[in-house]
């Protein structure tokens, strides 16, 4: 076990840039195993990495965010005909301003000071969570077909969509972390587990965030394998320097490119030889960002995809990272009594809300 070659990476701001272009059923296993290679060893060093000529088209993923801005320009109460189920349980449908907290607690459903604390600086941004309509874990939450014609069709394709790449992505991991069968990780993921999230952070004053009154997302790191992001062009994303402990770097906009990052329970299936990397959404990077005279920031759409294993995994650590210098760290998992252990802070509990 070791560091994975780095082969020949270009990089955006400090963050690598993998061409998938050369991808496919038909690869050789040499062209497979680059490409593989240079998608590891970004996610030992850093975490995160960008990933261009993926499987989706630049048409779809347009469409996707138009979408999002037709729901998100919906009348409040047309919004809350969907709303998110009370609790941390179930995570679909749409959540209003400040009604989620984003940390990078661990969670414990039985400390409702903690939450309270957590709660102290709200998360000014709203979202809207869709899954498989075939996991009855979580239900979806979708609004009457006469508010939005047509947005559960399309999300329903896009999910589904999405995962495709996802699974492309998966067997590269396999691949490069140095397993013989490159489906490893498939057979852990079935696509109804995972998460498709559309993002929109309106404009706030400036000044709130500076001062740290508001925020857009605290730094957290995600919980699950994979998470792929698309973004818009209006920036605020930032992940841990790796060469800096404590400060961040910016992941800039790259035209076509999905952000991918490691998720918290692929570090700990990998033996941390994958990071999970911290991440926040703040100001945007630049002045021309923002509007008026209030200095208002600019509003700011994303779309995660967010991918898990089948609930009832136990996930132990892989057999090529381990060996007599790195033994295993870290007992077998759940991956449901992870999920629900990490997500018990996000949302307010009965006991929270009434206190």
């Amino acid at each position: 076990m070791g560091s994975f070659g780095e082969g020949n990476v270009t990089n955006h701001g400090g963050i690598p840039i993998v061409n998938f272009a050369a991808w496919n059923d038909r690869s050789p296993q040499e062209e497979k195993q680059k490409i593989a290679s240079q998608l590891v060893h970004a996610c030992q060093t850093i975490g995160f990495v960008y990933i261009v000529n993926h499987r989706i088209p630049r048409e779809k993923v347009q469409e996707g965010f138009d979408w999002s801005k037709r729901l998100f320009d919906l009348k409040q109460e047309e919004k809350e005909l969907a709303p998110h189920p009370p609790g941390h349980v179930v995570h679909r449908g749409y959540s209003w301003p400040e009604l989620e907290k984003v940390s990078n607690s661990m969670g414990n459903e039985d400390d409702p000071e903690l939450a309270t604390r957590l709660r102290r600086v709200s998360d000014i941004k709203e979202s809207y969570e869709i899954g498989s309509d075939n996991y009855p874990d979580q239900p979806n939450v979708w609004l009457p077909e006469h508010v939005l014609p047509g947005f559960r069709e399309f999300m329903t394709s896009f999910y589904w969509h999405s995962w495709e790449n996802a699974k492309m992505i998966l067997k590269a991991m396999a691949v490069g972390i140095g397993l013989d069968d490159e489906d490893y990780f498939l057979r852990y993921h079935s696509g109804h587990e995972n998460q498709l999230r559309l993002l929109h952070y309106p404009p706030v004053p400036a000044a709130a965030i500076e001062e740290g009154s508001m925020t857009r997302m605290d730094a957290h790191s995600d919980w699950g394998s994979i998470t792929m992001l698309f973004q818009d062009d209006c920036g605020g994303l930032q992940i841990g320097d790796p060469n800096k402990p404590s400060q961040f770097m910016d992941a800039k906009p790259l035209e076509d490119a999905i952000v991918l990052n490691v998720g918290d329970l692929l570090q700990r299936w990998s033996n941390d030889t994958l990071k999970s990397s911290l991440h926040r959404v703040t100001l945007p990077p630049r002045q021309d960002r923002l509007t008026g005279n209030e200095k208002l920031t600019r509003a700011r759409y994303s779309i995660p995809y967010f991918v898990g294993p089948i609930g009832t995994s136990m996930i132990e650590t892989i057999p090529t990272c381990v060996d007599e210098k790195h033994p295993a760290k870290y007992e077998p998992i759940n991956w449901d009594d992870y999920r629900l252990m990490r997500g018990s802070m996000q949302y307010e509990s009965k006991e929270t809300t009434a206190a």
